[in-house]
């Protein structure tokens, strides 16, 4: 039997992360800008630059995605949480304006996976963040599965290297649909196959009318 010790599981939009998925346990180590609004106590060794003990209220300091959801609370306040600048409303403008044109990947390689976590803090700008990602993935989809389509044995590297880890994902799967709709046509895609299971089963009822 064939079997596979690790089963991929692809990055998606999502409030919370899946960790069975690789990429989004790389997203939870994602850094965010904060800013502490009351005393961390024996927690100075986060700050590199700290020789106390104690974080101080009013100490901005960059913490990974999972460390800032832990800590974040709405009703008593302890950490408040800045935008990422992509995610600030000049950077949204652009993406506004023509979004194919931005290089995701150098942005950040978790763009709509990190811009959905971000919903999870308070902020009026998140109806705007929300809209803008979903304005984003829907305006460069298109090219991105045409791209996938008419690409066949072609040098794809210029292309896939400004896309964000999901796009990669959709554009792989583009690309494997198509290799498998090339080799259905020249007669060579794999024959089905009856499932180990059935067989196992058929298995035990021959021998069942044997005994």
């Amino acid at each position: 039997m064939d079997l596979q010790s690790y089963m991929p599981v692809p990055p998606g939009i999502r409030m919370e992360e899946n960790f069975f998925s690789l990429d989004d346990i790389l997203l939870s180590h994602e850094r965010l800008p904060c800013r502490t609004e009351s005393a961390f106590p024996r927690l100075g060794f986060l700050e590199k630059s700290s020789e106390t003990r104690d974080i101080p209220e009013g100490t901005k300091m960059e913490m990974p995605l999972w460390l800032a959801k832990g800590l974040y609370e709405r009703k008593r306040q302890v950490l408040s949480v800045e935008l990422p600048k992509v995610y600030r409303e000049e950077w949204r403008t652009v993406f506004g304006a023509d979004p194919i044109v931005v290089d995701l990947h150098k942005m950040g390689p978790y763009y709509y996976g990190l811009g959905s976590q971000m919903l999870h803090f308070d902020s009026p700008e998140n109806p705007e963040i929300a809209n803008t990602i979903l304005q984003t993935f829907i305006g460069r989809f298109r090219r991105t599965m045409d791209s996938s389509q008419n690409a066949y044995n072609e040098d794809t590297s210029a292309l896939v290297e400004r896309l964000d880890c999901l796009e990669r994902s959709l554009f792989r799967a583009g690309q494997s649909g198509l290799n498998g709709f090339q080799l259905w046509e020249k007669g060579r895609s794999s024959h089905l196959t009856a499932s180990s299971l059935v067989i196992n089963y058929r298995k035990r009822k021959i021998a069942d009318l044997q005994a």
